[in-house]
């Protein structure tokens, strides 16, 4: 399967300083059309002022293929605790709503350019590439036709061996064909630049759920004991971890909120851990996850 590559497309304000406010629009809406860069960056980190201006001058040369937005986490620490930006630089690459590459730490300029490169390769063409062929193989998965879904992932791998979204689809039939041990295969054959990209980490937290789910109770039964005894945390973690199984995605983030609420640092803090691996396991537009990660940030920072 031969996959080509189209024209840019044109872009206004390439390069700009965003909020929390404005966050959802220059960044997960603004992606839909073209890949975005956000760079995480603070004022008293070394490093960053040297990776940032790197950035922006590969953002400059791709000629509107892909847009750049600088985060400030000190002015900005709730998107930054939502998307798990420990330390800084933190670099993501956002394209149709999600994070779709990324890495964190100084790396080289010829790296920099490379990753823009890589980016603005997402956004392909408005009418072929690859940027329609992944939307078509997450159709075909999301149908059901599995071995297509596979096939046009393998086939955009063969175009672009670095494609961390093409990889985390790969995994994602394994994971849809009950075949977990193989989607996490999948994902340990990924080159050493792309895995830890958002994508594939998400696959990973879809992986630890997957197996979670295989030994999940009964949620009629947890939710009795959970009723009988509210302080019973691992009653309350358990029918998180049952709802989550069932697809009460929502249910069981809203159980696993209130654990932590209760005990944050039970069990070394696994309400939190668990969260995080839900979230991480959606898509980062996903209703259930921005509202949950704002729950959270919310009582971690208060």
């Amino acid at each position: 399967m031969e996959l080509e590559l189209g024209k840019a497309t044109p872009a206004a304000d390439l390069i700009k300083d965003v909020s929390e406010a404005t966050f959802m629009q220059d960044v997960v809406e603004a992606s839909q059309d073209i890949p975005v860069i956000v760079d995480f960056w603070a004022p008293w980190c070394g490093p960053c002022k040297t990776l940032g201006p790197a950035l922006e001058a590969a953002v400059t040369e791709a000629g509107g293929k892909v847009r750049m937005v600088k985060v400030n986490v000190d002015e900005n620490q709730m998107i930054a605790g939502q998307l798990r930006v420990q330390s800084i630089p933190t670099v993501y690459a956002f394209w149709q709503g999600q994070p779709a590459d990324g890495f964190q730490g100084a790396v080289p300029p010829s790296e920099i350019k490379e990753f823009v490169e890589r980016v603005a390769a997402l956004g392909g063409d408005a009418g072929g590439g690859l940027a329609d062929a992944l939307a078509a193989a997450d159709e075909m998965l999301e149908a059901g036709a599995i071995q297509d879904a596979a096939q046009t992932f393998a086939a955009i791998l063969e175009e672009d061996p670095n494609s961390a979204a093409a990889f985390a689809g790969l995994a994602r039939t394994h994971l849809a064909a009950g075949n977990p041990d193989d989607a996490e295969a999948t994902l340990n054959g990924a080159p050493a630049e792309i895995a830890q990209a958002p994508e594939i980490e998400a696959v990973h937290a879809q992986i630890e759920l997957a197996r979670q789910a295989e030994n999940a109770g009964p949620v009629a039964e947890l939710r009795a004991a959970v009723d009988a005894d509210p302080e019973d945390h691992q009653a309350r973690f358990d029918l998180a971890v049952a709802l989550n199984a069932a697809g009460e995605v929502e249910a069981a983030v809203d159980e696993l909120l209130e654990l932590f609420r209760r005990d944050r640092e039970w069990n070394d803090g696994a309400a939190k851990a668990q969260l995080f691996t839900i979230f991480d396991a959606l898509e980062a537009k996903d209703p259930v996850a921005l509202t949950g990660r704002r729950k959270l940030s919310s009582m971690i920072f208060v």
